[in-house]
């Protein structure tokens, strides 16, 4: 896969639920379609002109066509990498199935930092 047919991920790499997914999405993707930023540390420099607080708080991903999308869009495109879902991108395209997975995010985005304290545990 070249470069260009990649999409990016920026993930919070100090957050230990989405370590393991990000892992998880690395094992199941298909080999280089994904590209992979750990935007945690504070002298983090992200590829993208989007502040670090921004791609810390919520999902983002970087299309292949450069522009940038975040929560349920962000999920279904890289998750869409894996070759038996990719039936799930046209869900974070769709305008009313993305807003009731982002009102779903929205809301284990509330959950977040309970289930950090869990998965860091394990």
């Amino acid at each position: 896969m070249t470069k260009a047919s990649r999409i990016t991920v920026f993930y919070d790499g100090a957050c230990p639920l989405c370590v393991r997914e990000i892992g998880l999405l690395r094992k199941l993707a298909r080999t280089g379609a994904i590209d992979f930023e750990d935007v945690s540390p504070p002298d983090a420099a992200p590829s993208c002109d989007i502040a670090r607080t921004s791609l810390m708080a919520r999902f983002h991903a970087r299309l292949t066509n450069g522009s940038v999308v975040q929560g349920a869009q962000a999920f279904t495109e890289a998750w869409s990498k894996v070759p038996w879902l990719v039936w799930l991108r046209p869900l974070g395209r769709n305008m009313a199935s993305r807003w009731l997975l982002d009102r779903v995010y929205d809301c284990f985005l509330k959950l977040r930092p309970g289930l950090q304290w869990l998965a860091g545990k394990r």
